[in-house]
């Protein structure tokens, strides 16, 4: 059962997107994501410098295992203290790392074992970061504007990964791999004072009654057997599972083969990945004006069928700009669904669990889906790039019949505005 609403003081119940407090969280968080993208150009960059393409995969993976690895424990540490505290400690220790690798890196050429420790160390802190931030916005904000918070994370996502990789390159060019550890490092720095002034509410009055936390892994098993039995977030995750692993795989290597196949050539690969995001920027805008949706449950499962059947026919496409078109129309239902089914699951959360749900949301996206990459470039090496983007569509589409299956989903709504709150 979801805690009851907790209302934020008067002065904090303004529309999101007019909301100061809101406004200082999202400015912090783009400038934070954008050193996050500074950093990994720095980091690819050093290792084709240190040695070859096969290191520089490995350098790249290697902050992937530790975040994988503990993002359900940084769940538990999210419940346990602060949010904001966590978020501050591991941005902070984020900070430092990187401006001691910039250190290093200027005094001497940097060495394989040394990126691979750093990617290790900053994926390890990244475990704690990454739930923490998924537990915040519903602490900084009141349920009904919750959908407008996530379209606007998810517009601040986009803009970052739009700017951080011309920073970073800006900065190589100008001063080499220290000066773009360095712009990362500072940027990271500059969203801590925003961090400081931000405000949170207190949890819900129902988790005062809860039990004391226990260890790690009860505490863990605990907001398993919640999600597990919960009657929407438990359908709403194994939904977001499903569209990672048959979806995800499809648009991160399959468009790279397709494109090969067609021999349309890298622009014609950059036309169809540019017509994604833009679809996927739409959708999150689309969010963050209209503040909510109606009959959301329902909204979400036709979003996720239309791009379902959209990634599905991207293969069959015989044009560049019919594939550029269909890749507009996938991304701005993907932007709609993933909004809909991480705004619902957070409104359904109780505040106490908010933590460990969003670890584990995150966990199937950072652990599921690269689980496929290798199993569809074989397919399609073996069978050709029109099957599998069908096979792995009809996959991705078992979570609208999921989602359809459940009676709580099919009449999941958004929170409605109270009275008196005006735009």
């Amino acid at each position: 059962m979801a805690a009851p609403e907790t209302v934020l003081p008067e002065h904090a119940a303004a529309p999101a997107h007019r909301d100061g407090n809101v406004l200082r969280w999202l400015t912090a968080y783009t400038v934070s994501l954008i050193g996050d993208s500074v950093y990994f150009v720095a980091l690819a960059w050093s290792a084709q410098k240190a040695a070859g393409p096969t290191e520089v995969g490995l350098v790249m993976a290697a902050g992937a295992v530790p975040r994988a690895l503990l993002m359900l424990g940084g769940g538990v540490v999210a419940d346990r203290f602060d949010p904001r505290r966590v978020i501050l400690g591991s941005d902070t220790l984020r900070c430092l790392l990187i401006l001691a690798v910039a250190a290093g890196v200027a005094l001497t050429a940097p060495a394989l074992w040394i990126l691979v420790a750093v990617a290790l160390v900053f994926g390890a802190v990244d475990a704690l970061f990454v739930p923490a931030v998924g537990a915040l916005p519903p602490r900084i904000t009141t349920p009904d504007q919750l959908a407008r918070v996530t379209g606007m994370r998810s517009l601040s996502m986009r803009l970052s990964q739009i700017a951080g990789p011309p920073i970073g390159g800006l900065a190589m060019g100008l001063g080499g791999p220290a000066a773009a550890f360095t712009v990362a490092g500072l940027l990271i720095a500059l969203s801590l004072p925003l961090l400081l002034t931000t405000r949170i509410r207190p949890l819900g009055t129902s988790d005062a009654k809860r039990p004391e936390p226990g260890t790690v892994r009860r505490d863990l098993l605990d907001g398993l057997r919640y999600i597990r039995r919960h009657r929407l977030i438990g359908p709403l995750v194994a939904v977001g599972a499903v569209c990672e692993l048959g979806l995800v795989s499809t648009l991160n290597v399959g468009l790279v083969l397709l494109n090969a196949e067609r021999g349309w050539g890298p622009s014609g690969y950059g036309w169809i990945i540019g017509g994604f995001g833009a679809g996927a920027a739409a959708g999150a805008a689309l969010l963050a004006v209209a503040g909510r949706l109606p009959r959301a449950g329902l909204v979400m499962a036709g979003t996720l069928l239309v791009a379902c059947v959209g990634a599905a026919s991207i293969a069959l496409a015989p044009t560049l700009w019919l594939a550029v078109l269909l890749a507009v129309v996938v991304g701005l239902c993907a932007g709609v669904f993933g909004s809909l089914d991480s705004t619902l699951i957070q409104t359904a959360a109780d505040p106490a669990y908010l933590g460990r749900v969003t670890s584990v949301v995150m966990l199937t996206m950072v652990g599921l889906a690269p689980l496929g990459y290798p199993l569809v470039g074989a397919a399609i090496g073996a069978w050709g790039a029109a099957p599998v983007f069908a096979a792995c569509g009809g996959f991705a589409g078992l979570g609208v019949a999921v989602a359809l299956a459940s009676d709580a989903v099919r009449h999941a709504e958004l929170p409605r505005r109270r009275p008196g709150v005006t735009i």
